[in-house]
């Protein structure tokens, strides 16, 4: 079975192709123009690399997020038209299970952290045995310090990776001391390498959908409907 992953939650973005727990290809960049100017180009040069086509492809996958509003709709709507086109199941991914995956084992726990602004953060937390996550508290939007708050009550060591962990290392660091682990740069980022691998066992699993039932999972309004709100109160 081959499976055709993309991730546009984050800055990065990313494309893989898999097929039966093997990474075939993978595209990741960061580096300018939007992700609708490059994602397309980007699946054809990983498609192009390994001698396939769209019409090769059973399985489609997306990260769904949290993340960035635009990038998770670029990222979605594009799975879906794909998947539509050439009638195949989709598979919808969370946004953290995928960089929880992408770290080895680990003793204690792991918390990817994407940065939600004013010092808030999305996270949630897992445990990797085996190469299976399990997740131990599932995502959520939270205050940087109300989150170090129940790392501590954890009482393990501590992984942490995502795009927040440089801004609030520091504070971390001064609570959780050495039980904290910070992932390398190398493998900090959303990659659309574990989205798919995580799309196969969900296939295995019978948690494939529709093309019409791909949606983002945002955690919370953006904020332009979260200043309209507001203005409709005023």
């Amino acid at each position: 079975m081959l499976t055709l992953a993309v991730d546009t939650s984050t800055i990065t973005a990313s494309c893989a192709v898999a097929e039966n727990g093997r990474i075939l290809s993978e595209l990741n960049i960061q580096y300018g123009k939007t992700h609708s100017q490059k994602i397309i180009p980007m699946i054809k040069t990983v498609l192009k690399m390994i001698e396939k086509d769209f019409t090769d492809i059973d399985l489609y996958a997306a990260s769904t997020g949290p993340g960035s509003f635009t990038g998770l709709r670029i990222g979605v709507v594009t799975v879906k038209a794909m998947a539509y086109a050439h009638n195949k199941p989709v598979c919808a991914v969370p946004t953290l299970d995928a960089l929880a995956f992408s770290m080895p084992d680990f003793k204690g726990v792991i918390t990817p952290m994407m940065d939600a602004r004013n010092n808030q953060v999305y996270t949630a937390l897992y445990k990797k045995e085996n190469n299976q996550l399990q997740k131990l508290i599932p995502e959520t939007g939270i205050h940087i310090d109300e989150w170090i708050e129940e790392l501590i009550n954890q009482n393990e060591d501590v992984l942490v990776l995502g795009d927040a962990a440089p801004l609030h290392l520091n504070r971390m660091q001064e609570t959780l001391k050495d039980r904290l682990v910070r992932a390398s740069s190398q493998l900090s980022f959303s990659r659309a390498s574990a989205v798919a691998l995580l799309a196969e066992q969900a296939y295995s699993d019978n948690k494939s959908m529709d093309a019409f039932d791909l949606t983002p999972f945002y955690l919370r309004k953006s904020q332009a409907e979260r200043m309209q709100e507001l203005k409709s109160k005023i």
